[in-house]
């Protein structure tokens, strides 16, 4: 695969091309890729009362169902959203997933999983009290997600 990059200073906004003979697994994870660095630095609209806050997508550590609706956590606060859990899995980048039936997390947040073979395995956040539990449902793909992203980061 070749990798080409063409600087056009007169270029109204940055555009990426992926050229190819078909829709390879390669070339998917290549799309994804781009897909998911160019959205990390996104915002979401959230909610705190009757202020509007934009959030770095980044920042935002999960999502969870709770009795006054969507939660989102960052390391520090706690806001509202106003999408449904289902609506927030399919406009989010790669680096989120579900963990369970009522959460979303950020699995570049992640800083330990205490694992529970029988019940829900407990994740941790860096620099926070705040945990999220994986149903056993979850705790397979979420480790196969994590183990992906270190042998990409290897290589």
């Amino acid at each position: 695969m070749k990798i080409k990059i063409e600087i056009d200073e007169s270029a109204a906004e940055d555009e990426v091309i992926i050229r190819c003979r078909g829709l390879t697994k390669q070339v998917a994870a290549v799309q994804r890729a781009v897909r998911d660095v160019t959205n990390a630095s996104e915002k979401i609209l959230l909610y705190k009362g009757n202020t509007e806050y934009y959030v770095t997508l980044s920042k935002i550590l999960f999502f969870e169902t709770d009795e006054n609706g969507i939660s989102a956590h960052t390391r520090d606060e706690m806001y509202q959203t106003r999408y449904k859990l289902y609506e927030l899995e399919d406009m989010l980048p790669g680096v989120f997933m579900r963990v369970s039936k009522s959460t979303i997390l950020n699995t570049d947040q992640i800083y330990s999983i205490d694992r529970n073979l029988t019940a829900s395995s407990v994740v941790a956040f860096l620099n926070t009290h705040k945990k999220v539990y994986v149903s056993r449902y979850y705790y397979k793909p979420l480790t196969q997600k994590l183990e992906e992203k270190r042998l990409h980061y290897e290589k």
